[in-house]
């Protein structure tokens, strides 16, 4: 099933956007409630998207100030308390998983004590609530690589972003570790090291970049990964494209990865 983040770019209303995701063949989206959106905008979401006929994958937390989740501070509690409110609504939604970045920035705070702590609790309430919560890779990996060591819950996964991974991470391989733990994919290229601008994380449609697609699919599939394949693209450099013509090539590069993926599973049955 072929799924993409609601916020790509295009100005328009919530059930424009949904409707011309579904008219586009996408059969399921990753809502983002946002910090520019109000509480009302953001519970609209789900009965907004079912009604165009959408599946609800998951929803992507709130992230500002993520770092806060590691320091002893009151926005530290604070950051934790709306993360364990958001599993609740995930619940009150029916949305199966929520994305979550532990950190952001060059130079993030180091992963410790408190912060672990602060994931333990998240942790227990999605428990508790039977709701998924997948940590997305960002520009480090140490804090995802000790919440995988050391909190231990079947609730808690991996979102893979290809993006983040190639410019960000590009030395460090993510699915061999934790490809077991994929709850979550966000599907999207950029030009990764090669050159200064090609470093920013873009958001580029899949195949407009340097990942190497065929690996990627083959590494995700070898863990049995069955879930959507999800892109978080935006239209960046897609300026001469109208909403419509870029969603359909959006879904035309979703169903290739698909494809590549089902491949992949059926050669991996096989064997």
């Amino acid at each position: 099933m072929a799924s993409i983040n609601t916020l790509f770019g295009y100005n328009m209303n919530q059930t424009d956007t949904f409707r011309l995701i579904r008219q586009a063949g996408f059969k399921a989206v990753i809502l983002r409630w946002s910090d520019l959106f109000d509480n009302v905008v953001c519970n609209l979401q789900p009965d907004q998207a079912r009604s165009a006929g959408l599946a609800v994958e998951n929803v992507h937390a709130r992230f500002q100030d993520d770092n806060d989740l590691w320091r002893n501070n009151l926005d530290g509690e604070a950051i934790t308390r709306r993360l364990l409110e958001f599993i609740e609504d995930c619940r009150t939604y029916e949305i199966p998983t929520m994305v979550v970045h532990l950190n952001d920035g060059e130079a993030p705070p180091p992963c410790n004590k408190l912060g672990l702590l602060r994931v333990n609790r998240i942790a227990e309430q999605a428990e508790r609530l039977n709701r998924n919560v997948a940590f997305e890779n960002t520009r480090t990996v140490d804090c995802l690589a000790s919440v995988f060591e050391q909190v231990h819950s079947r609730r808690i996964g991996f979102c893979y972003d290809s993006g983040h991974a190639h410019c960000r991470t590009p030395d460090v391989d993510l699915l061999d570790p934790y490809g077991s733990r994929l709850m979550a994919l966000h599907l999207h290229d950029n030009y990764g090291k090669t050159t200064t601008e090609g470093r920013k994380d873009q958001h580029r449609l899949p195949f407009d970049g340097t990942i190497d697609w065929p690996e990627i699919m083959r590494k995700i599939a070898q863990y049995g990964y069955r879930g959507p394949v999800c892109l978080e693209v935006k239209n960046f450099f897609y300026d001469e494209l109208s909403i419509e013509a870029f969603l359909q090539i959006a879904f035309e590069r979703a169903q290739k990865l698909e494809s590549m993926l089902k491949l992949e599973l059926r050669n991996r049955n096989n064997n």
